[in-house]
């Protein structure tokens, strides 16, 4: 419980409220559609990841900056954050999305507010098949957050919040015209709670979740391996401390990965 007592923590949590409420307030302002026409699946997916990109920019280094609940469980699962930490980043990601799609909904014109759920099936889509979809979406998504954030990486190449943003981006130019590509449950379950419908709404956390748990576990446990001892994870989840001498080694050499940075 150290961690409750610290400012830090504290500053964290807020951080992963605003930046839920922020890129909700934003990305779903971009979905509304104003018109007859078409949505303009360019202009939601350029939103969405300027928006995950400006906030990763500003918030990364106080919280994470995942604003998405998917995201964090996959940092729990693979003992990067603490259980504690975990719950409160949730809660704190679940109210700011729903904080955010109110606000929307307060400052929208009356007859534009029924576009505000932009997460829906499409018509031919089975519920495996958006499923399955989520779970693409939030593996790839994850797979780059991992990367990205990877402190093993001793020369990134490019900006961590524009492959981060570019990642999600490239989620809702092919998920819109399946599931309206959510890629996270608090981003989902905001405008379900203010336009109260929740039809089929367990897929925007199943999928979201498991992918973002297969994204995670086949970074940390695959792609790039974190040489961890049981008691330093189970460490980790408990919110102790780790010491220097109880953190296993590194294996010698250089890791694969590292090789690319050049190219």
């Amino acid at each position: 419980m150290w961690e409750v007592r610290s400012s830090s923590f504290w500053r964290a949590v807020f951080a992963e409220f605003f930046a839920t409420m922020i890129y909700v307030f934003f990305g779903m302002g971009a979905s509304l559609r104003w018109g007859a026409g078409p949505l303009n699946v360019l202009q939601v997916a350029l939103a969405f990841g300027l928006a995950a990109a400006t906030l990763v920019q500003t918030l990364g280094h106080v919280s994470g900056a995942h604003f998405n609940p998917a995201v964090t469980f996959a940092f729990l699962v693979g003992a990067q954050l603490s259980l504690l930490r975990a719950v409160f980043y949730v809660v704190a990601q679940v109210l700011g999305g729903v904080a955010g799609a109110a606000v929307l909904y307060g400052v929208t014109p009356t007859a534009i507010r029924g576009n505000l759920a932009l997460n829906t099936i499409q018509p031919g889509v089975t519920l495996a098949q958006a499923t399955t979809i989520e779970i693409f979406l939030t593996l790839q998504f994850v797979l780059c957050i991992f990367a990205a954030y990877d402190d093993r990486h001793n020369g990134r190449m490019g900006s961590v919040a524009l492959a981060i943003g570019f990642s999600l981006a490239l989620g809702h130019l092919f998920g819109i015209y399946y599931t309206g590509a959510s890629m996270n449950p608090a981003r989902s379950f905001a405008p379900a709670v203010i336009t109260r419908n929740f039809s089929n709404h367990w897929v925007y956390w199943v999928g979201p979740v498991l992918g973002a748990t297969l994204g995670g576990l086949i970074y940390d446990f695959i792609l790039c391996p974190r040489m961890r001892g049981l008691a330093e994870r189970l460490a980790i989840l408990k919110g102790e401390p780790v010491a220097d001498g109880q953190a296993s080694p590194e294996p010698p050499g250089e890791p694969v990965e590292l090789k690319t940075q050049a190219l």
